[in-house]
């Protein structure tokens, strides 16, 4: 007998949306991803999509110098996608904070709860991004934490990286829906 486990469909989604940059970006970003988390079937942790959401477009309005910021959502069958796109030239920098501290620690939970992240810079700026496995491929050993960081200082967190070098965007074909 010759049986083949049921595989996840290939199909890939795109979701772009541009969000003013105020005060109410972070919530209207964290409905898009639960909408298309939701609309997709993608098997990852809502919570911890939209946790990372709001991270990170919070840091996008808090250092923009337009009045909006670009939400990309991109699904693939093994992981979510998000690029966060600003005019900004500044390039984000994940520091140590103190316990105590009131801000300085979202790109720690980004870094910590993604199972990737990082920054790439674009023609009107930069975009930072973070991607989560699927939630069967995650477990014990699936190997997240902070890595592929730029430090306060400006070196490279992993051996190879280079501040310099911006890491690749997404490249998938892309089918919008």
């Amino acid at each position: 007998m010759n049986a083949m486990a049921a595989t996840r469909p290939t199909e890939l989604h795109l979701h772009r949306v541009r969000l003013s940059s105020g005060p109410t970006a972070p919530a209207q970003a964290r409905a898009q991803v639960c909408e298309a988390i939701g609309a997709w079937d993608v098997p990852v942790d809502p919570d911890v999509a939209m946790l990372l959401t709001s991270e990170l477009v919070t840091n996008a309005i808090r250092y923009e110098a337009s009045e909006t910021i670009m939400l990309a959502i991109t699904c693939s069958c093994d992981q979510l996608r998000v690029d966060i796109h600003d005019t900004s030239r500044s390039l984000p920098v994940l520091v140590d904070a103190p316990g105590e501290a009131e801000t300085g620690r979202g790109l720690m939970l980004v870094a910590t709860l993604a199972t990737e992240w990082g920054y790439y810079r674009t023609p009107a700026g930069k975009a930072v991004y973070f991607t989560i496995a699927s939630e069967p491929e995650c477990g014990a050993g699936d190997r997240r934490g902070p890595r592929g960081f730029i430090r306060e200082g400006g070196e490279p967190s992993a051996p190879g990286a280079s501040p310099s070098s911006p890491l690749a965007p997404n490249v998938w074909p892309i089918s919008v829906s």
